[in-house]
């Protein structure tokens, strides 16, 4: 049996944006891509007992996905968690369907936006052909449109669920890398592969459907030097987020640097990236009422929330909200960003992030069904004014 990767014969497969056809590259053609970061975790983003329609269930993210569809939005997005029975808090409680296969079952009654699932790949059920297997099936299931956001765990709890101790940090992204390398190997060897690493083996291993155009859709999400590295190497989108928390208007001076470092890490490595951040969503009418609803939200907010210091963590991407955020962008949650006004200031804000390198947006919103509506009537309207959409 082979003990490395062969050194001929099996390529690196083209990326999906290389094929002008792929719904990535149509996605690509924005000025600034729209997705919404689906809630399918109890709570969202905001441990707020202030009254709201969110809910976890598939109906409810499935109507949500269609509604932004219906918008023209070109990504669904929805995370993994692995939590202890109770969650976070009384709020973010923990219930949570599977990103793998919620997003999934969103292929067939939806027809253009991407499907981006986030999967654990160091512990849990996966081995690369299952993975490999399963990607190029949902990737022709879904016309070319899911995608996966690889992650490996950072908090100890989610690794000693499945039976491990966590992984020193940097040596995750290692086998990460390990990991991911073969099932690309795997979508594009057009005969038998044989492999012995350091945690995975196979022998005359193969997989079809081969994927429709070159692979499905790779993310990761990081801001970490061996995470921008990993990314660098594999990744189509890079989710980013603010060294300096949550606030805006700190962010925006301070996210230009980032951005240019993640995007000269993959020139370096020959490659292209395109950099999203998850914005929440507050607006309103006015600034005022804005304002006023955020505080409502704060004020409504259990002590800990999505966030905070519950369970041992050691992504790099969130301490510069531990280190920077107020009391109130704590009780606010959301995203890695937090964007609070009127339809004028919002789109203001998302123009000012693509300004600064920003490629696209993942929104997370308070109250999710009619703020991603409000969104649509008062917000999207004044992006294609701006030239930031067709």
């Amino acid at each position: 049996m082979d003990t490395s990767l062969p050194a001929t014969g099996f390529g690196e497969p083209p990326a999906p944006g290389s094929f002008p056809e792929s719904p990535l590259c149509r996605a690509f053609r924005q000025k600034l891509m729209l997705g919404l970061f689906l809630p399918i975790q109890a709570g969202g983003w905001t441990a707020s007992r202030l009254k709201r329609t969110t809910d976890w269930s598939f109906d409810y993210n499935a109507a949500l996905a269609l509604k932004a569809e219906a918008l023209g939005f070109d990504l669904l997005f929805g995370l993994a968690q692995w939590l202890p029975k109770g969650g976070y808090n009384e709020v973010q409680n923990g219930e949570a369907l599977d990103s793998f296969m919620a997003i999934a079952a969103l292929a067939p009654i939806t027809t253009g936006i991407l499907l981006i699932s986030t999967v654990h790949v160091l512990y849990g059920p996966w081995h690369p052909v299952h993975f490999a297997k399963f990607g190029a099936t949902l990737d022709h299931i879904s016309g070319g449109r899911w995608g996966v956001n690889v992650v490996t765990g950072h908090r100890a709890v989610e690794h000693e669920m499945f039976g491990w101790s966590r992984i020193d940090h940097d040596r995750r992204y290692e086998l990460a890398d390990e990991f991911l390398s073969v099932v690309k190997q795997l979508w594009q060897a057009d005969e038998n592969f044989s492999y012995v690493g350091e945690r995975w083996r196979m022998r005359d291993a193969f997989i079809t459907p081969k994927p429709r155009y070159g692979r499905p859709i790779l993310v990761n999400a990081t801001g970490s030097e061996a995470g921008i590295g990993f990314a660098a190497r594999h990744s189509d989108i890079v989710f980013v987020s603010s060294p300096t928390g949550t606030a805006f208007e700190t962010a925006i001076t301070a996210l230009p640097a980032h951005i240019a470092r993640v995007k000269r890490a993959a020139e370096a490595a020959d490659r292209s990236v395109r950099t999203l951040i998850n914005p929440m969503v507050i607006c309103r009418p006015t600034d005022a009422e804005a304002e006023d609803y955020a505080d409502a939200i704060v004020a409504a907010s259990e002590p800990t929330g999505f966030t905070a210091g519950k369970f041992d963590s050691d992504a790099h991407a969130w301490r510069g909200r531990r280190e920077h955020d107020s009391a109130r962008e704590r009780g606010l949650g959301g995203g890695n960003l937090q964007i609070v006004g009127s339809p004028e200031r919002v789109a203001e804000n998302l123009a000012r992030l693509q300004d600064a390198g920003i490629d696209g947006v993942q929104l997370s919103f308070y109250d999710f069904q009619p703020d991603l509506a409000y969104f649509g009537e008062a917000v999207l309207p004044l992006l294609v004014a701006a030239g930031l959409r067709e």
